[in-house]
């Protein structure tokens, strides 16, 4: 069946009218380049370079961007004028850009959200304002929907009410290049994000650490616990799974004989929606040769030190009603410590079936299919981790919570693997990685038990990873760094919406 047009508003038909009646004063409403020369920030925050008394000498300027307000005023009018780093007013007289450009295409064919093009000089207004003066004028690109500015309206009781602003979370996210226009703020956190991932890579690269990309299509998903999204390859005829992390590839790497490699990879997990989780997210993880988990938390302290000084200037971070301190070192603590001092249970030594039972007893949801690891994440999760808001490494896991990790040189039934938390989450989570073949393979098969009594999360086993290792592997630290999780926290961001351009949504 065919689609129906869709129904346009009453703006929309009055725009498509003024794109016709461009096109007759043989205007082109979408031309194809425009020689941009300044910005407006740059104009704003060095102003004197700029304005000179006789303005025959001021130098001349080229700026676009959309128009956001107007004021008409008969033969002159002034506009503001919004580009990629803010907005700056413009002044524009019919004497100078020409009775046509200005009557008949300026006055009566710009509306709010048009991209225009200004040639012109710099001056102060007689309130102190630094504006454009148009010499010329040029129609860069038409907007066919109306941009949403809100409006102050005073009502019968004299209170003032906002109409028409593009407050909607939902909205927002769902049609962030109006986000981005509306509350112009919101870009800043984009640039924060990526402000943070390249101090990150600067840190890595410094090091002498190799970036490198592996694949995001796998025939064995695994390097953690987590349901695959599934597609099928035609040619091949097989399944393939969309990674939930990129840990074994790197590893392998690790054997060819690479001393450090990490990537910024696109991981994806079939799971639910939160304000800290998304299908697809994004995390940074880093593998060196030749050390352990304890050189990493010295690692991941300093690389996350220098990206809150790179960002805020300062080691403080105000997240919501909290001030978070990267500076080194941090606490640590571990994980059975943590537990005990929340709950006032020590579960070591505890055989599973009095595990759940104490997860009963603390009325954490349970079920007969989660083993002796997820029962101690789950209250891990429910009493301790909300509670960490300072960065945190909680420490030395129970083995069964962690089959790619090495057994504690020094504490039996533990792992080498620390977790960084901070704001009540999880931001990182390392390994002394296990490169013990014949060790791999009898936690693989432990995770394969347990996915045949029902845990959808367990690992399956790899066969080419345990050849890998079977080759040789060298002592290696790892870590996983969610770059989501991290943005939130040094843009001040409630959701993980909020850090990413286009986040997943349900259908309209």
């Amino acid at each position: 069946m065919a689609q129906s047009e869709p129904t346009l508003s009453e703006q929309q038909e009055i725009r498509l009218e003024k794109l016709d009646q461009l096109k007759e004063y043989n205007v082109n409403p979408y031309p194809y380049e425009y020689d941009v020369t300044h910005h407006s920030r740059e104009i704003l925050d060095d102003k004197e370079s700029y304005i000179f008394e006789n303005t025959d000498e001021s130098p001349r300027v080229s700026v676009a961007g959309r128009v956001m307000t107007r004021r008409i005023m008969g033969k002159a009018s002034f506009f503001t004028l919004q580009d990629s780093q803010g907005t700056i007013q413009i002044y524009i007289r019919r004497d100078d850009v020409g009775v046509t450009e200005y009557n008949k295409v300026f006055k009566k064919m710009v509306d709010i959200g048009d991209f225009v093009g200004i040639k012109g000089f710099v001056f102060t207004t007689g309130t102190g304002e630094t504006t454009i003066h148009a010499e010329s004028f040029e129609f860069l690109g038409k907007a066919i929907r109306p941009i949403p500015t809100p409006k102050e309206v005073e009502n019968e009781e004299g209170e003032t009410v906002v109409y028409d602003a593009f407050t909607d979370k939902e909205q927002r996210y769902r049609q962030r290049y109006v986000d981005m226009v509306v509350n112009p703020e919101v870009r800043e956190t984009f640039r924060k994000r990526t402000q943070l991932v390249q101090t990150m890579r600067n840190v890595m690269n410094e090091r002498g650490y190799l970036e490198v990309e592996t694949p995001i299509l796998q025939p064995i998903y695994g390097g953690a616990a987590a349901r695959p999204f599934v597609t099928h390859h035609k040619a091949l005829d097989m399944e393939l799974y969309l990674r939930i992390a990129n840990e074994l590839y790197l590893k392998r790497l690790i054997v060819g004989g690479f001393d450090g490699v990490y990537e910024f990879s696109k991981d994806f997990r079939n799971e639910g929606l939160s304000r800290f989780h998304n299908p697809e997210f994004t995390q940074v993880e880093l593998y060196v040769a030749y050390k352990d988990y304890n050189w990493m938390m010295d690692f991941m302290e300093e690389m996350i030190e220098k990206v809150a000084l790179e960002l805020h200037n300062s080691t403080k971070v105000t997240v919501g009603e909290h001030e978070i301190d990267f500076k080194r070192p941090w606490p640590r603590i571990p994980m059975y410590e943590a537990i005990e001092k929340e709950t006032g249970h020590d579960l070591s030594g505890k055989s599973e079936d009095e595990i759940r039972a104490i997860a009963k007893d603390l009325h954490i949801d349970v079920d007969e299919s989660m083993g002796k690891g997820k029962l101690i994440d789950e209250i891990f999760g429910e009493t301790v981790e909300p509670k960490l808001i300072q960065p945190t490494f909680i420490t030395d896991y129970p083995i069964e919570m962690s089959p790619l990790a090495k057994k504690h040189r020094s504490k039996e039934g533990l792992v080498e693997r620390f977790e960084a938390v901070c704001n009540g989450k999880e931001i990182a989570n390392a390994f002394s990685e296990l490169n013990d073949p014949v060790d791999q393979r009898e936690r693989f098969e432990e995770q394969a038990r347990l996915r045949a009594g029902g845990d959808a999360e367990a690992m399956t086993v790899d066969e080419d990873f345990l050849r890998a290792i079977e080759y040789g592997m060298p002592p290696t630290a790892g870590i996983g760094i969610g770059i989501d999780r991290l943005s939130m926290i040094m843009t001040n961001s409630d959701s993980i919406r909020d850090v990413l351009f286009f986040p997943q949504m349900k259908p309209e």
